[in-house]
């Protein structure tokens, strides 16, 4: 399974989601080793994406873009 990861690695503080894929700073390290979680890691991502652009933060690609 490859990585959700689309090289775009900033955090939300609230939550602690990457904005670029919504992984946890743990779940990324977890990624590597582990690869028994990575199905649950990845169906956890879509919904933490919708949260974080509901609560307005850019994500995916677009979180790479810096605000004026």
């Amino acid at each position: 399974m490859a990585s959700p990861c689309i090289d775009i690695c900033r955090y939300d503080e609230a939550t602690g989601f990457c904005l670029g894929c919504g992984m946890l700073k743990p779940e990324k390290k977890r990624w590597k080793k582990d690869r028994d979680q990575r199905p649950a890691i990845r169906a956890a991502l879509p919904d933490r994406l919708s949260t974080l652009q509901k609560a307005g933060l850019a994500t995916g690609k677009a979180a790479k873009r810096k605000k004026g």
